[in-house]
């Protein structure tokens, strides 16, 4: 299981965010974002997910985040700007299985690789 800090993520582009998340989850890593991703960057990385999905190889993801925090401003909502998901856990769809989730804790059962 990878931990990565928000900070590192800030100085990433979303497609090295989104290069990263892949490359560790197709090695059979859980990989758990402290302040998770944009909902942009989440439709690209099940973009790009899909298009690496192979048969015995790669079964594609499971992804998880809690819900943004409510708030932001009139402008902010007027213009789109859709904050970014907190915490957010991915790891491969064949050995992470979301079990509950709310605004307060995500339960997940984690399965041995094959």
């Amino acid at each position: 299981m990878d931990l990565i800090s928000g900070e590192k993520l800030e100085k990433m582009t979303s497609m090295e965010k989104i290069r990263l998340i892949l490359d560790k989850v197709k090695t059979g890593r859980i990989v758990v974002l402290e302040s998770g991703l944009s909902p942009d960057e989440e439709v690209r990385l099940i973009e790009m997910t899909m298009t690496e999905i192979r048969v015995d190889e790669f079964s594609g993801i499971e992804i998880e985040s809690y819900p943004t925090k409510k708030g932001g401003s009139f402008f902010d909502k007027l213009l789109g700007k859709a904050g970014k998901g907190r915490m957010t856990v991915i790891g491969p769809a064949n050995q992470l299985r979301t079990i509950e989730k709310d605004q307060y804790q995500i339960s997940t059962k984690v399965s041995v690789g094959d």
